[in-house]
């Protein structure tokens, strides 16, 4: 079998690591070439990835089969179209797209041209992601924490599809449904978008998720907590760490609350976990699709419910913030 021939448009401080990837996937792949608009950046990075570089990406899609699209968001529906038009399969970092709409136009190009679209939703390929979706936990309240610096690289959207899409497809993912309500409170710090936002989702069983993001803080922070009947379950994902705080076996809920030794009554356990960079993991599952044609683990069609979500806290958002500033 000839070896799958990729590229990677866009080589900033994430397709970088699309290329080192692709580069060391051994015989089956070939990393054809690298595309950026910064042609010094370009070429640095396929210099080192033993690569071709390509100012131009049109030029870069006529020599492979597959690609990888790092570019800012508001790129990513005119690239990713251009790609999935001529029937190149695309991994498109997330959020898909910028707004709903171009989000359902990629959707209807991959399928019209039978090209395969995955979106890089990186978070469900972390060890400790994997391992909660393993104990196949049925979460009462989820409460999640995402932070870091500003980086002027994504302020041209705001923080929720930025950084909180991220948790948003994860919550999704494990409470298995649509939220039936959602509220949310935000506000620009540096920028022109939101750069600070929560959101409470309330899901049809009436379960809980607060998420919380912010890129105006110095240290970093990828946390999620959940609730369950019987069951605690805390998660790094930077330490790719899960702890989980449990009834022993045999030990009822409810009848111990007042004991002193209820303690004695809870174990701590940590979930075996395989920790791999999940980048080359989501990396590996896209060529993995592309060779098969099956459906990617994270489909456009999986991404555009994040985005849904989104688009509702950024609605909820945007009334609050015109009532603050308005003075109602």
């Amino acid at each position: 079998m000839s070896p799958l021939r990729v590229g990677v448009i866009g080589v900033g401080r994430l397709g970088q690591h699309h290329a080192r990837i692709y580069a060391g996937l051994g015989p089956d792949v070939e990393l054809a070439g690298v595309a950026d608009a910064d042609a010094d950046r370009g070429r640095e990075v396929a210099e080192r990835t033993g690569t071709e570089f390509f100012l131009s990406y049109e030029t870069l899609l006529e020599k492979v089969q597959a690609v990888s699209i790092a570019v800012p968001t508001r790129h990513h529906h005119i690239v990713g179209r251009a790609c999935l038009q001529r029937g190149i399969h695309a991994l498109i970092e997330k959020p898909l797209a910028a707004t709903l709409e171009q989000a359902d136009d990629l959707l209807a190009t991959a399928k019209a041209h039978r090209a395969i679209l995955q979106v890089g939703h990186v978070e469900r390929f972390n060890a400790a992601i994997r391992a909660i979706l393993a104990l196949k936990p049925d979460p009462l309240f989820i409460e999640v924490h995402r932070q870091g610096p500003f980086s002027a690289r994504t302020s041209d959207v705001g923080v929720v599809l930025d950084l909180m899409i991220h948790d948003l497809d994860i919550v999704l993912l494990l409470k298995g449904a649509t939220p039936v309500r959602v509220e949310a409170v935000g506000t620009p710090v540096f920028s022109a978008n939101e750069d600070i936002a929560t959101a409470r989702l309330e899901f049809p069983d009436g379960s809980i998720a607060n998420v919380t993001a912010s890129r105006v803080t110095r240290e970093k922070m990828r946390k999620i907590r959940m609730f369950c009947r019987d069951s605690y379950i805390t998660a790094d994902y930077l330490k790719q760490d899960v702890v989980v705080f449990r009834l022993k076996e045999g030990e009822g809920a409810g009848h111990w609350l007042d004991d002193d030794d209820w303690m004695d009554r809870v174990e701590m356990v940590r979930p075996p976990l395989v920790r791999e960079e999940p980048l080359k993991l989501e990396i590996a599952s896209f060529v993995k699709a592309v060779r098969t044609g099956s459906e990617p683990e994270v489909s456009g069609a999986v991404a555009r419910e994040a985005m849904a979500i989104a688009e509702e806290i950024r609605k909820d958002l945007s009334s609050r913030l015109a009532r603050f500033r308005s003075g109602r």
